[in-house]
């Protein structure tokens, strides 16, 4: 039944299928990460580009910020590795079944990016739901 409607409707088949990906991804980051922290980070990064604004003038503060402003972004990549470890696997399995459902339809060159156009508007839909940061 499902194989028909990706072969019968192949748009409307991987925009949905898009959409419940990139829900997943929303739930387990929801209930993984922990947001304030980021938030907290993301806060003190601005506060960093607003100071490095201010002292352009200054090379030896400009990357003392810098290091700073990396740092901070090391902390965030820490932070983000552990919902992707949680939602890899699966997404991996999950692409071979659609690669190979796809080929057999009228967007066979095309369905890759019709996912990604579809799961990016889908995560920001989702992430503004969920509050994520």
């Amino acid at each position: 039944m499902v194989m028909q409607i990706i072969v019968d409707y192949p748009h409307a088949s991987i925009i949905i299928f898009s959409l419940v990906v990139s829900f997943f991804i929303s739930v387990v980051n929801y209930f993984i990460m922990d947001k304030d922290k980021i938030r907290g980070m993301k806060a003190r990064q601005k506060e960093l580009q607003a100071q490095m604004k201010q002292h352009k003038d200054n090379p030896q503060k400009m990357m003392e910020l810098n290091k700073e402003i990396l740092s901070q972004t090391g902390e965030m990549m820490k932070h983000s590795f552990k919902p992707m470890l949680i939602t890899f696997l699966p997404l991996i399995l999950f692409f071979g079944f659609l690669r190979g459902q796809y080929m057999e339809t009228s967007i066979a060159s095309s369905w890759y990016w019709w996912y990604i156009g579809a799961s990016v508007v889908g995560s920001m839909i989702f992430r503004k739901l969920f509050n994520l940061p």
